[in-house]
């Protein structure tokens, strides 16, 4: 489908369901595409830092990039992560996106080495000639080792190489110094860069960063309530703060369950993707909270606490 310019609204980074023995498991793929577009979403971004997308082999990727574009059925758009090390290795997975139906693409700066702003610039000049799709920005420094400069990303927005940014640097005044980078609130509204989207991934600030002036938010934990970041992102729209706060901050509780797994026991990538799929499992949307290896899974104890926080944010466990 034609993707909105800018793309606004809740675009949760879907989770990749699995079955006990590693593999996608595609019937619960499809089940949590279900319950997302139920919610209200506005848009689906596949194979991002939720999805595992670095865990997975290009053949598992294949297969839930394609999954979720043809549960999507072009009710909602489909932005296709392309994350990897390399440009050759990116525009590969450019080539199999598009031959999936994937209405955009969403790719980090190169990493392993630490890589230099003109060499960024010249490697999202590369892919954005490698498909005629949308191209935006993942900026996740803790993650690639590079941060994004605002310079940078107001360059490549000029001259069309980039449609839009994900800003998951954690970085709050560097996401409003881009703001003003970009034009400022008043100037993204009419300005020549009106169409460039800017998306935040830090889930726990929504209502701060859509008062600033980003156009939407993508939350790993709205894989879990799709409809609370709606609810949040509408009031926010509607300018009624009061109800956005609140919203917030009974999301703000939720995502506590991240930290159920030990860390003595466990990294946090492991409690918070255990956490997210272990309450999917709970609500009945998926089939099992296996995450990728060497991922260590959640035990009974810290699942239990899940769904204690499920039912504090009015959610029904119905496992």
């Amino acid at each position: 489908m034609s993707l909105p310019t800018p793309l606004r609204g809740v675009v949760p980074p879907v989770c990749t369901p699995l079955t006990s023995d590693q593999e996608v498991d595609v019937p619960s793929l499809r089940a949590l595409v279900e319950h997302l577009v139920a919610g209200g979403v506005h848009g689906l971004f596949a194979l991002g830092s939720t999805s595992e997308v670095v865990y997975l082999t290009d053949r598992m990727r294949e297969l839930a990039l394609k999954t979720v574009v043809e549960a999507a059925a072009g009710r909602v758009p489909v932005l296709a992560g392309v994350i990897d090390t390399t440009t050759y290795r990116v525009q590969e997975h450019i080539r199999a996106a598009a031959d999936c139906g994937a209405d955009a693409l969403v790719a980090t700066a190169p990493f392993y080495t630490r890589t230099h702003p003109l060499e960024i610039a010249r490697h999202f000049r590369a892919l954005r000639q490698t498909a005629d799709l949308p191209l935006f920005a993942y900026d996740i420094p803790v993650s690639v080792h590079s941060k994004l400069p605002a310079a940078l990303l107001r360059e490549l927005a000029e001259d069309g190489t980039l449609a839009g940014v994900k800003d998951s640097s954690g970085d709050e005044g560097g996401l409003r110094r881009l703001l003003v980078e970009l034009g400022g609130h008043e100037g993204r509204a009419s300005g020549p860069l009106a169409g460039f989207s800017l998306l935040t991934g830090a889930e726990l600030t929504v209502d701060a960063a859509l008062l600033a002036g980003v156009d939407g938010v993508v939350p790993g934990l709205g894989n879990v309530d799709p409809a609370g970041y709606v609810r949040l992102y509408d009031a926010a729209r509607a300018g009624d703060w009061g109800r956005a706060v609140e919203e917030q901050e009974r999301l703000v509780d939720l995502f506590g369950m991240v930290d159920v797994g030990p860390e003595g026991e466990m990294g946090r990538s492991s409690s918070a993707l255990g956490s997210f799929k272990a309450a999917l499992n709970l609500l009945g949307v998926i089939e099992c909270g296996a995450t990728v290896q060497p991922q260590i899974p959640l035990s009974a104890e810290s699942v239990a606490r899940v769904a204690d926080r499920l039912r504090a944010a009015g959610l029904t466990p119905v496992r």
